[in-house]
């Protein structure tokens, strides 16, 4: 904990109005470590946010700030632009060895500059380059970042407006489940790419979330992905599957569609796969479709040395067996069980994702967000997600112990009936 005293009122006399999650978090942290924040009072949090999905394994891992510190102890390379350094070697050796053979994935790693919509921007350039096409398919409530290409790909209304120019290029399809249960969106999604007369422009590409993070945890069976797959295929696009979120093991396995069989053309990864929360994206690409020239597409960051140490050391540490799969799946059951005594106090709720990124919809977003405000007080970091902020989110450290797992579920049982209590004491 910092002893030196800490001027808030900094913050709303110099920060931007576009400052949003310490809107929600009023206060000021000064450490974390593992699962838990501590703000300059002392007070402890656990964290059930974890950098929105960049911190799977923690706050301040030891073994990943241990290697980042003997890194710089040593003068290592912090900023290499993409010139070979022994950094990036090590990291991609890794990866290769770890994640991508054993997946038989023969994708090449092109690196972008540091988040995920630069990711996702590459992606759609790559798809467009490939197939000569421009127009790209996206999926209601997906988010696939705030940059004016990858905007264009999200449904969400209200970071749409904020571009200020249309956003073209892009076909919205309404994603696995968005019109109900009966309704098979694949089905349509077909019939629009196969009548000549649709109006749909052939697509370069088809993107899409496997679990829609910020969309509503909304989950694709492995059904229709696998449709949409083949879908692609037989139209000429391109498959890309934004894993900046559901990825790097957030939903049970590194990657969130490796039990659907899928094999997409490109995969986006951002937030956990530097494994310390620095900076970092990348774009898999599978060989056949590495079209872009030298600095096509390029980023001041996209040689950030420091996430290649660390994210080295976070798939060494993480990957190189099933133990860690392991203990995400059972981690996964406790949140279910959590999250269900949440749903089973209110009429209509509904448990909603999959893996260690659940959430469970309360059918109003005043009242998710009332919960989680409750749960905040009392020492739990949590977000709600969806089109009206109906759902509250669990996205914790996938390294959760789980005695602090239960205790921030417990915090969040027992915020959900102090609210749904009042407002029952409110309506008598």
């Amino acid at each position: 904990m910092s002893s030196t005293p800490v001027n808030t009122e900094i913050f709303t006399r110099r920060e931007s109005q576009a400052r949003s999650y310490c809107r929600g978090f009023d206060t000021v942290f000064t450490s974390a470590n593992g699962s838990e924040m501590t703000d300059h009072n002392g007070t402890c949090y656990i964290d059930f946010l974890a950098g929105c999905s960049s911190l799977n394994y923690g706050h301040n891992d030891p073994d990943l700030k241990q290697a980042l510190i003997d890194h710089i102890q040593a003068d290592g390379i912090a900023h290499g632009l993409d010139m070979h350094t022994d950094a990036k070697a090590a990291f991609i050796e890794a990866f290769e060895t770890h994640i991508l053979a054993p997946r038989k994935m023969s994708h090449k790693i092109m690196f972008t500059g540091p988040t995920g919509a630069n990711a996702v921007e590459a992606a759609m350039k790559i798809a467009r380059k490939v197939t000569g096409r421009s127009n790209v398919i996206a999926f209601t409530n997906g988010f696939h970042g705030v940059t004016q290409g990858a905007l264009a790909a999200t449904g969400n209304g209200y970071h749409r407006e904020g571009s200020g120019v249309p956003l073209h290029n892009v076909t919205r399809m309404p994603f696995d489940g968005f019109m109900g249960a009966p309704a098979d969106t694949s089905a349509f999604i077909e019939a629009m790419l196969t009548d000549p007369s649709s109006g749909m422009d052939a697509p370069a590409a088809i993107i899409l979330e496997t679990v829609q993070g910020e969309g509503g945890l909304n989950t694709a069976s492995a059904e229709w992905l696998l449709r949409i797959a083949k879908m692609a295929k037989k139209a000429g696009a391109l498959l890309i599957i934004d894993d900046v979120q559901a990825g790097c093991g957030r939903t049970g396995r590194f990657f969130s569609f490796e039990e659907t069989g899928l094999s997409p053309d490109i995969v986006t990864l951002a937030k956990s796969i530097s494994g310390f929360g620095l900076p970092m994206g990348l774009v898999l690409v599978k060989p056949e479709h590495d079209v872009m020239g030298p600095a096509e597409h390029n980023g001041t960051f996209r040689g950030n040395t420091h996430a290649f140490v660390t994210a080295r050391a976070a798939i060494e540490k993480f990957w190189t067996d099933k133990s860690f799969e392991q203990d995400i799946a059972r981690r996964a059951r406790l949140i279910e069980q959590g999250l269900q005594v949440i749903a089973d106090m209110i009429p209509g709720a509904r448990l909603k994702g999959r893996g260690m990124m659940r959430g469970v919809d309360v059918c109003s977003g005043a009242l998710a967000g009332e919960i989680c405000a409750r749960a905040f007080q009392n020492g739990l970091i949590i977000e709600t997600s969806g089109p009206e902020d109906e759902v509250i989110k669990i996205l914790a450290p996938l390294t959760t112990p789980d005695e602090m797992l239960q205790s921030g579920l417990d915090i969040l049982i027992d915020a959900a009936q102090t609210v749904l209590g009042i407002h029952k004491y409110a309506a008598e």
